[in-house]
């Protein structure tokens, strides 16, 4: 595949990414109770991972995979513990 094409086309999901990202940034910072926020940041962990994976495939480089796995797994410890010991807001 032609390199100029290649990398046309995957500013198309970068794009797509950035979007994604400010959106959920803003769930974070204006989401009306903790679980709002809390839902954002699994999101924006989501995200990133894509966005990671995105890259791997944009360089070619797969160093990153283990930053891939450790960002997974501290993504879904932080969600189970944050539904785990919850408490309802304004309690």
């Amino acid at each position: 595949m032609d390199p100029a094409l290649y990398n046309s086309l995957l500013l198309i999901p970068a794009a797509f990414f950035t979007v994604a990202f400010i959106i959920i940034v803003w769930r974070i910072l204006v989401g009306p109770n903790s679980m709002d926020r809390m839902l954002g940041l699994d999101g924006f962990v989501a995200m990133l991972q894509c966005a990671l994976a995105t890259y791997i495939v944009w360089t070619l480089d797969t160093t990153v995979t283990n930053a891939m796995l450790v960002i997974a797994l501290l993504g879904f410890i932080a969600s189970v513990s944050v539904a785990r010991f919850r408490k309802r807001d304004g309690s």
